[in-house]
Parts: C-alpha cells; sequence; structure tokens
C-alpha cells in the first residue's frame, strides 16, 4: 500500500524545478482523490538527478529522478493511481525497515557511502519534529540528561570525532577544554559560515535535516556546562534559516529547547545571528568578533576560544556537520561510530562534489576509502567524458591533487602530506581541457578579495602573488617569477596571522609542485596547454572553412570577415576570444593555436 510521495526540497532541487513538480503531485491527488500523503523532504544526495521524486509504501521506496511536470503527471497516473512503478523511470528502491533498510541505485551512488550525519537527509521532512522525533531525534539528548557531563565528553573523546571544519581537532578534546575553563558563563556557537567556492554541505544538512544540528548542539551545550548557544549562519542561506527557525520554534514549543529540558535542571536557549559571507568569518576568533558586533577580524591565538572567547567568556566552537554526528553517536556509542575509518580519521566525512564531475552532489563516505574510490566508483568521473587531471580539495585554503596520487586515503593526515587539506569537505574535478595555472590564479584571486587585510602578508603578499599568476597567464611570465612565488609562498603562510592567510598559497604550491610543467609552457614556450589562458591563444579559420557565414552573423565583435561560400578569416586585433565561432562551426574550421604557432 502506497503511504506517501515525497519530493526533494532543499535549494537544488527548487533550482531545478522541484516546486513546479511538487504543485503537479498536489493539484493531481485532490482531483484524483488518492489516499496518499505529500511531503517535502530534503536532499538525499543526488543533486544531479533533481528533481527527486520518492514514492514510500509498505513494500519500501522507490526513488524517480530527473522528474518533470509532465513526468509528474505520469507518476500520478501510473504508480499513484494504478500501483504500477515505471520501472524505466526507476533511478532507486530502498527496501522497509524490517528488511534491513538496503538501498540500490541506478548508478551505484550509495553504494560505498555510510550515511550517519546525513542520515535523515531526503527521508524526512525537515519542518516537521514529528518526522524527526520518529527518526530517534531528541533519544540522544534525552539519555544525555540522564548521563554524567563528564561521561559524554568521554564517549565524544573514545569516539574518534574530529572537528569537520577543517583543521580536524578532536571534539573530545575541545569541549573538555571548555568544561574546565574557569567562569560561570560559557558559550557554544554552531558555525555554518560556509565559505569554499564549490562547497554545500552544511547547506544541505541544515536545510534537510536542522532538528539534528540543535541536538547535537543540546547535547554539547549540557556536557560543556552551557546554557546560550548560537548558530552563526552566511545570510546567503535564506531556506537554511527559515528552516532553523522553524526547527527552533518546534523545539521550544515540545520543551527541547528552553528551560528545564525533559523536565531535568538543564536549561538552553539557541539564537541564530546571520553572517554578512565574509570568508574570513568562518575563523573561530573573526567569527566571535563578528557576532560581538565588531568588524570580521582575527586575534592572536592563544588564548584559544575554549579560554577566552565571546564576550571574553569560555566558548565553543564546531562546525555544523561536527554537531550532526553527536547524537548519533549518543545513541549508537562510541564503539560503533569508531569501527569506520582508520587510524586516527575515524568515522566519516561528507564531501561536496562538484566541479566537471559527472554525479555531482553530497556524499558521505567512511574514511579511509581513497580518492579514486569516491571519484571512480561514487561520482562517476567527468560529465565532459574527458579524463580526469586533479582534484582541488579544500577549497582556496586547499590543494589540487594530481590523478596519480588518487589512490591516497581520505585521512587527515594522509591528504596533508599531498600539499592540500581535508578542509570542509569541498572537491572540485578537473579534467584535461582545465588550466591548471588559472586553477591557482582563480583560488588566489578569492583570497585576495576575502582578506580582512589586517595582516600585511596576507594583505599584500597574496595581491603580489596573484599579479605573478596574472603575468604568467598572460604571456610576460618568466622563470624568474616561479621562484619569486614560491618565496612569497612561503612568507605568506608565515607571516599571516589566521588560517585565511597561512593556507592560501596551497592551491598555488601544489600545482608548482604538481603541474609544473604547465607553467614552464607558459612562461618559457608562451602557450597555455588546455587553450584556457586568452592571452596566449588565437582563433583562426582553416581551408577547410566553407564560407557558410554562421561565424560571421554569430561573432559579437564583428571579427570576422569574408564573402559567404568564400574564405573567411578572424581579424586578431577585434577578436575577443570568446568561442562562439567555435561552437557554431559544423564543419570543424575554427582552431584553436598558441599565439607562437603560425597560421
Amino acid at each position: 500500500m502506497i503511504k506517501a510521495v515525497t519530493v526533494g526540497m532543499n535549494s537544488c532541487g527548487i533550482a531545478a524545478g522541484a516546486r513546479e513538480v511538487y504543485s503537479v503531485l498536489e493539484s493531481g491527488i485532490v482531483e484524483l482523490v488518492l489516499p496518499v500523503q505529500l511531503k517535502i523532504v530534503g536532499c538525499a544526495g543526488m543533486c544531479y538527478r533533481e528533481p527527486l521524486v520518492d514514492v514510500v509504501s509498505d513494500d519500501g521506496i522507490i526513488g524517480y529522478g530527473e522528474v518533470t511536470e509532465e513526468g509528474a503527471k505520469k507518476i500520478l497516473e501510473e504508480h499513484l493511481r494504478s500501483g504500477s512503478p515505471i520501472e524505466e523511470w526507476v533511478i532507486k528502491k530502498i527496501t522497509p525497515p524490517e528488511q534491513g533498510s538496503e538501498i540500490w541505485d541506478i548508478d551505484g551512488f550509495f553504494s560505498q557511502q555510510k550515511r550517519i550525519a546525513l542520515e535523515n537527509s531526503g527521508y524526512i521532512d525537515p519542518e516537521s519534529i514529528e518526522d524527526y522525533r520518529a527518526a530517534g531525534g531528541y533519544a540522544g539528548l534525552e539519555k544525555a540528561l540522564t548521563t554524567h557531563p563528564e561521561k559524554i565528553i568521554e564517549e565524544i573523546t573514545a569516539s574518534g570525532l574530529r572537528g569537520r571544519g577543517g583543521a580536524g581537532f578532536p571534539t573530545g578534546m575541545k569541549w573538555k577544554m571548555t568544561r574546565e575553563a574557569a567562569g560561570r558563563t560559557k558559550y557554544v556557537i554552531c558555525n555554518a559560515d560556509e565559505g569554499d567556492p564549490g562547497a554545500f554541505m552544511d547547506r544541505n544538512i541544515l536545510e534537510g535535516d536542522p532538528h539534528r544540528v540543535l541536538e547535537g548542539m543540546a547535547i554539547g551545550s549540557y556536557a560543556m556546562g552551557v546554557s546560550e548557544a548560537i548558530i552563526y549562519v552566511r545570510a546567503e542561506y535564506p531556506l537554511a534559516i527559515r528552516r532553523l527557525q522553524i526547527a527552533l520554534e518546534q523545539a521550544r514549543d515540545r520543551n527541547f529547547l528552553g528551560e528545564r529540558i525533559f523536565g531535568s535542571d538543564f536549561s538552553l536557549e539557541i539564537h541564530i545571528k546571520e553572517g554578512a559571507g565574509a570568508f574570513v568569518c568562518g575563523e573561530e576568533t573573526a567569527l566571535i568578533h563578528s557576532i560581538e558586533g565588531q568588524r570580521g577580524m582575527p586575534r592572536p591565538r592563544p588564548p584559544y576560544p575554549a579560554e577566552r572567547g565571546l564576550h571574553g567568556c569560555p566558548t565553543n566552537i564546531n562546525n555544523v556537520e561536527t554537531w550532526a554526528n553527536i547524537s548519533w553517536i549518543l545513541r549508537r556509542g562510541a564503539e560503533s561510530y569508531a569501527a569506520y575509518g582508520r587510524g586516527n580519521s575515524k568515522g566519516t566525512k561528507v564531501f561536496a562534489l562538484a566541479g566537471k564531475v559527472k554525479r555531482g552532489g553530497n556524499v558521505e563516505i567512511p574514511m579511509g576509502m581513497s580518492i579514486n574510490e569516491v571519484l571512480h566508483t561514487i561520482a562517476g568521473e567527468t560529465k565532459t567524458g574527458k579524463n580526469i587531471k586533479a582534484v582541488q580539495m579544500g577549497g582556496p585554503s586547499g590543494g589540487c591533487i594530481p590523478y596519480r596520487l588518487f589512490n591516497t586515503s581520505i585521512t587527515y593526515e594522509d591528504i596533508t602530506l599531498t600539499g592540500a587539506i581535508m578542509g570542509s569537505g569541498g572537491m572540485i574535478v578537473v579534467d584535461e581541457d582545465t588550466c591548471m595555472v588559472d586553477i591557482a590564479k582563480f583560488f588566489l584571486d578569492f583570497t585576495v578579495k576575502e582578506s580582512c587585510g589586517k595582516c600585511t602578508f596576507c594583505r599584500l603578499g597574496t595581491k603580489r602573488m596573484w599579479e605573478i599568476l596574472d603575468k604568467i597567464t598572460s604571456g610576460r611570465g618568466t622563470e624568474e617569477d616561479l621562484a619569486r612565488l614560491e618565496e612569497l609562498a612561503a612568507q605568506v603562510k608565515a607571516g599571516s596571522l589566521c588560517g585565511l592567510g597561512q593556507t592560501a598559497p596551497n592551491p598555488v604550491l601544489t600545482t608548482l609542485r604538481y603541474f609544473r610543467n604547465e607553467y614552464m609552457a607558459h612562461v618559457v614556450e608562451k602557450r597555455c596547454p588546455s587553450h584556457v589562458c586568452k592571452s596566449l591563444l588565437k582563433y583562426i579559420i582553416t581551408t577547410s572553412c566553407e564560407g557558410c557565414h554562421a561565424c560571421f552573423h554569430i561573432c559579437p565583435v564583428s571579427a570576422i570577415e569574408g564573402e559567404k561560400k568564400g574564405n573567411h578569416t578572424i581579424i586578431q586585433e577585434k577578436c575577443i576570444k570568446c568561442g562562439s565561432c567555435l561552437d557554431t562551426c559544423k564543419f570543424g574550421a575554427i582552431e584553436i593555436r598558441g599565439i607562437e604557432d603560425s597560421d
């Protein structure tokens, strides 16, 4: 018997047309008088398949992907009304809980995943506390309130959970420091200032399972002796903020927040602070300054926030994913969590797959899996069909890991050895058509613009590095510039106050380390091997030209001359190298060549 039909309504689903699909299903269920509940859910991680529609019955879940409005009408008629699944459209099947909730999907996307932080994402209504409770929600908090706070900290320590925001500091140790710090007033902060380009792990959790984060924060606050907590979330996440506000109201109404929670002596209030989108505010002390109403700029450490943080009081800060693991550990036990992972990297890690990857979205994998397994088995290589060249891990603070190192295990230690960092969990895939010098320039441009300006080395050093990269990609670079880049990188790392400046050179250093041949091509041969850097390439029309005039009409700057059915040429001085002619030509008569190549 069909019980419900769900539509993935996180930001990714809405952008793909989920609202329109939902409306068709809603009106159709009414018109056909179907005894079926229609619900919204978060994203199950398959962003590349949105909009997602699941049909929930006694036999389990059958999922459809890339559902259009017309497709929704067919699902209404054939599956919901007649009870016959449209097998050729099915992308996912999940057996009912009594049969183990085994999941199969057509892409193998879930085959290697272990979902802990994303346990409920895509399967419960994020705006329903009843759904969260039915999935075991707040059972961890209820258990915590009958346990001595120090025992909870011991449990988190034994689990091996490390901060999922980038640095990987042991969570239990961090909690212990805050609990033992002197002072009666203490604070807990959730760092939801997710700012890495291509990263959307925290947004997915907040939009799809907000109560999970609130419960984790409540457990941590109880363990550390805190009565006031704050979620610092960037204002660019309006849906996440709205669902957090709904969750907070629901939790207060149920007495899961507020005075004497579950009838205990523990009271807690959680507030939302909207950030203005400054990347530097992901750094703990800059974030604290922002909450206090000051300009978001870091301060020297020590003292660390656990000793003197918000308003001068001991403060614990963990990111969204870290908090999302807490209730699971309390319910299942530290040993269950520590059973996943390898060495000092325990549990699971959520990654956002982006860039030229075929299956973009959120995945959660056991620590210790190789990069190769993630990008080939789960991500399905590239959507362009071209070979993977590298993966950028850790965002602007991370580095580019080349294909030849894809057997590297995903642990804090092994990723650091490559010159990249785990970071908060962004994985940006680039293919063989990507210029690695241009990639380094892109990320450095980001950090130049996001620097708060407090440190001279960060403010000026990153700018000088960017200028050298711009010089190289413009065809004016020299071999001496490469040595100067490495020298500046060392100085910026050593002289910067916070993690933004200290890690800003990483994309440059890793591309120099693994793709030096591309730098040499730019500075010695004055060519961009990937045909990306416009100053180092030109478009030419070969003798294959049929004179169809298509390129003549499409060129936005009238840089193409020639009579119809006659030979055409490109006026190089006018050409802006937009590629419109290349995309338009049906005869393969447009070629890209280096500036030193002859016609």
